[in-house]
């Protein structure tokens, strides 16, 4: 019987006989009910919903990913489309009329200058962000899962040279190796007059934060291997004749599967913030794809005079990257029983 399982039967027997539905070697007493056992991953389920910070922080997440999934029918339902502009909306100098142009038709207004719907802008540009930050997220992690658990688990020079390529791949500067990767990569595979398709620049930037990301994973990987690989039902899968592979993706990485959760929901907002810091600095998405790092860098110039264009999208970004930074940390909680709060 492994740890987390003692553990959690030992969670289950404690819960019970605080709430006097259980007995601790009476079970044949006269109207003593039977433990009702539960799994890690149902205890902390339970954990997770006593956790009012996780269920509020969850529920904003599921709203902006339905929004962000569902931008195409909200767009329908909405009436307005990402590309469609008003530019009857817009005085003469190209500020909205009104207060930012808020009305029924434009619920959080009109975008300056371009006349765009800055509602529908959000809607597209969280679905940009989710977008580009779930599948480098995933890649990450299952790129860094294979090699953290291969260098934990065989050692020697494999683990010497995969802890090598992490230092490098470490020390590396992430933005000044953007600003000098992209425009390059861009010209590499179009001319200056060529219209770059709308899927190479998100495309980029998931091969870019795979390439930096994925040394977090392997080495939390790593050291939970190396301390997984001398336990006794790795020495029994071994006297059994297992496979490496069996051993690795069958013994090892189920009991792996809470840390890898916790580093994934811990992922995703480092990765929405760095998109949308590229895509502000103007090495990101850029037109006409909606993107929040762009939207508020296009805010920017009109801060003093329409101050709530700023406001709507960083106030957006912040709530999403707050809400899953918060769902991440609850998480953690719930998955680790010797966790205090």
């Amino acid at each position: 019987m492994s740890e987390q399982q003692v553990t959690a039967q030992v969670e289950a027997a404690t819960a019970q006989v605080e709430a006097g539905t259980g007995t601790i070697g009476g079970a044949g007493a006269p109207g003593a009910a039977e433990f009702v056992g539960r799994s890690p991953g149902q205890l902390a389920w339970l954990r997770l919903r006593r956790d009012k910070v996780a269920m509020v922080s969850g529920a904003v997440l599921v709203l902006f990913i339905l929004l962000a999934a569902a931008a195409p029918l909200v767009a329908r339902l909405y009436g307005k489309g990402p590309q469609e502009r008003f530019p009857e909306r817009l005085d003469r100098n190209g500020f909205p009329l009104g207060y930012a142009g808020v009305s029924g038709d434009h619920w959080f207004g009109i975008q300056p200058g371009i006349g765009r719907d800055i509602f529908i802008q959000l809607v597209y540009g969280l679905r940009t962000s989710l977008m580009i930050a779930f599948t480098a997220a995933v890649l990450t992690i299952a790129l860094g899962v294979v090699v953290g658990i291969v260098a934990g688990y065989v050692g020697g020079w494999v683990d010497a040279v995969i802890t090598w390529i992490i230092d490098l791949a470490l020390a590396f500067p992430f933005y000044i190796f953007c600003f000098a990767f992209v425009p390059l990569a861009v010209n590499q595979f179009y001319g200056p007059r060529d219209e770059v398709a709308s899927w190479f620049r998100p495309a980029l930037l998931v091969l870019i934060f795979v390439m930096f990301n994925w040394t977090t994973s392997a080495r939390l990987v790593r050291g939970q291997v190396l301390s997984l690989r001398e336990r006794e039902f790795v020495e029994a899968a071994r006297a059994s004749g297992a496979g490496l592979g069996h051993i690795l993706f069958r013994q090892l990485l189920p009991n792996l599967w809470a840390p890898i959760l916790v580093t994934f929901s811990l992922n995703v907002p480092a990765l929405i913030t760095a998109e949308a810091a590229l895509s502000f600095l103007g090495i990101g998405v850029l037109e006409p794809t909606p993107d929040l790092g762009r939207l508020i860098n296009d805010s920017v110039r009109y801060l003093r005079d329409v101050p709530s264009f700023t406001i709507v999208g960083g106030t957006t970004l912040f709530l999403l990257v707050l809400a899953f930074n918060l769902f991440g940390d609850s998480l953690r909680d719930a998955l680790d029983p010797r966790s205090s709060r």
